[in-house]
């Protein structure tokens, strides 16, 4: 039984350990075009070790603005995403019937089966100068810039907010709830010392999916942004428009690091183990 079982688990891993070799590795290959260079004369990429890329992030003024504005658009919609979230998945786990909790798990969900463009530009439709959004609101849009940025990457990525919430809250016993009303406490008492300590873990589960999902994007940010620029569209323009490919490998490792950090941080809330 012990050979089958550790010949099954050698076969299951080989998978695994393919995949870890092709993230590890790719990501090994990004640190080390970081350090090569560009031929000006002839665009080719030169394989000789320089710090001139990494330089050039601390000496342009540009890439330090467009950074701090993607972690600060990261951090705005995870803040946005967990407050919406919070009451929906509570709603959701505690008080909706069965059949309505069902068709609300439905409902969140569904928008993840949409493409991805529709939904971007959708909301280019309802944030237009002239669109829906000015027409009910008297003529007040956002129109096309940071806030329909937000805005957009809010709705986009909620749905990975509301679930691992959803699942937290799931998981708060409803003895709780009733130990603390019958110790005098009010609902919002309950809700703030009780019962969010306790689903804090699972908001900052959800945050690493929105986090993480904001610093990579850079098509929501062309359909919506106008002329706003966050760090992967400036990636994307230095790969493709510029074709310099050590430095959008040396401009990478911002949101690489930024990344590495948010995930140490959330760590020792124990948010990694409700992923």
């Amino acid at each position: 039984m012990n050979a089958r079982w550790l010949r099954l688990t050698a076969l299951l891993s080989i998978p695994m350990l393919w995949l870890v070799v092709l993230y590890l590795g790719s990501i090994a290959v990004l640190l080390v075009s970081a350090f090569w260079s560009l031929d000006g004369f002839t665009g080719r990429v030169v394989q000789v070790y320089t710090l001139g890329n990494l330089q050039q992030l601390f000496v342009d003024p540009l890439y330090g603005t467009v950074a701090l504005r993607t972690i600060g658009v990261a951090l705005a919609v995870t803040v946005i995403d967990a407050v919406i979230a919070i009451p929906i998945a509570l709603f959701m786990s505690k008080v909706a019937q069965p059949v309505a909790r069902t068709a609300l798990v439905v409902a969140v969900t569904t928008p993840l089966w949409a493409s991805y463009l529709v939904k971007a530009y959708a909301w280019r439709v309802l944030l237009a100068p002239n669109g829906p959004v000015a027409w009910m609101t008297g003529g007040h849009s956002p129109g096309y810039g940071l806030a329909a940025t937000i805005i957009t990457l809010s709705f986009l990525w909620l749905p990975y907010m509301i679930i691992p919430v959803f699942a937290g809250f799931d998981r708060v016993p409803d003895s709780l709830f009733e130990a603390s009303f019958d110790l005098g406490a009010g609902a919002w008492r309950t809700l703030r010392s009780v019962v969010l300590p306790l689903v804090f873990p699972a908001v900052a589960a959800g945050s690493i999916f929105t986090f993480s999902l904001t610093l990579g994007d850079y098509i929501a940010v062309g359909i919506v942004g106008g002329k706003t620029q966050l760090m992967a569209n400036v990636i994307y323009g230095q790969l493709v428009t510029a074709n310099d490919q050590p430095m959008a490998a040396a401009l990478s490792l911002i949101p690489l690091a930024a990344i590495i950090l948010y995930l140490l941080a959330m760590r020792r809330t124990g948010a990694l183990e409700n992923v």
